[in-house]
């Protein structure tokens, strides 16, 4: 396979696990996500009301104007049933992976990682009115964002976390220092510095850096998931996943394992499917959408790593050329070390 379908297949599934499970993140109760929209095997339009949503009792109240970045969602706050992503449209991505876009864009006009430019970037787009339609920010804007009105510096405005959203920001960046290892490992943990700190966030981190560039180097992901397994230099591939291969998902992803967003759960659940599913990116992909829970940064995820592995050609080319906003190219070429 020729390496640059692997990079773009990491990029575009990453993009393609987002917007396949927006419409039903947050469904904790699989059976309201069926009532409400069936098998999801393509993008669909969210719907509201949304049952288990949790803004009614989200709040966020700016210090000042420096950190309003809620504008005229704000208003959706505090009420009941309101979906999470309610003015997204089928095939577009949520915020964290619009600002992806962002991070890729920063990448290739710097020829590499600046948190500087970065920053930048990131506090223009989010105290910008208009710059996205989704109603829902998570925790981590809204922590970054009160330091930052409070007049911190914005490289330390990073709270300790322990959300998987947390990691979809290091693909672009692996992607992108592929040739160069210890260079993609470095500039991933300073990006997650910006936002995400704490031990469990670098442990996850750290594992998925490790997983993304032996799988962009050539090196089956099954392989690479059962060497780690056997290894154990990671807690979180302390789990008995070969054996839970012959069991249905959803008595893997929501019994032995939350669907909930924290690390130390969801990256396990995203281990397992990958495991399972290293070779049927499609399936793996639905698989994830209909666990429900925090499945859109756990699709992000796995997409990347079922891209890495299987090439862009491997994804079906509806959700290719659905997606309403492809990830822009990036400089595939890389890095030499």
């Amino acid at each position: 396979m020729l390496e640059e379908s692997r990079s773009r297949g990491a990029l575009y599934g990453l993009f393609i696990g987002d917007a396949l499970a927006m419409p039903v993140h947050w469904y904790y109760d699989t059976s309201a996500l069926r009532r409400d929209y069936g098998l999801v095997t393509d993008y669909l339009a969210p719907k509201n009301p949304h049952p288990d949503s949790i803004l009614w009792r989200s709040s966020y109240r700016p210090l000042n104007e420096k950190g309003d970045i809620l504008h005229d969602q704000a208003q959706y706050w505090g009420k009941r049933g309101i979906h999470y992503h309610q003015f997204l449209e089928s095939g577009e991505n949520t915020l964290n992976l619009k600002l992806c876009t962002l991070l890729i864009e920063s990448l290739n006009a710097n020829r590499g990682y600046s948190a500087d430019d970065y920053l930048k970037r990131y506090i223009a787009f989010m105290t910008t009115p208009g710059s996205h339609r989704d109603t829902y920010v998570e925790e981590y804007h809204r922590h970054f964002f009160t330091n930052y009105a409070a007049g911190k510096d914005p490289h330390h405005c990073g709270v300790t976390e322990k959300h998987i959203g947390g990691l979809v920001g290091l693909v672009p960046i692996v992607v992108f220092y592929r040739h160069s290892p210890n260079r993609a490992r470095e500039a991933a943990l300073e990006h997650l510095s910006l936002t995400h700190l704490g031990q469990k966030m670098t442990a996850a981190a750290e594992l998925l850096v490790h997983l993304l560039l032996e799988v962009l180097s050539g090196k089956p992901l099954r392989a690479v998931l059962l060497q780690e397994i056997q290894g154990q230099r990671n807690p979180l591939y302390g789990f008995p996943y070969v054996q839970w291969l012959d069991d249905p998902d959803e008595a893997v992803v929501g019994r032995r394992l939350s669907t909930a967003c924290y690390v130390e759960d969801s990256v396990p659940s995203v281990l397992y499917l990958a495991l399972k599913y290293h070779n049927r990116p499609e399936q793996g992909l639905v698989a994830n959408t209909n666990l429900g829970g925090d499945n859109v940064h756990r699709g992000a995820v796995l997409g990347a790593l079922l891209g890495a592995e299987n090439g862009l050609e491997a994804f079906p080319s509806r959700w290719v050329k659905g997606l309403r906003h492809a990830p822009p190219d990036l400089d595939v070429r890389g890095t030499e070390e």
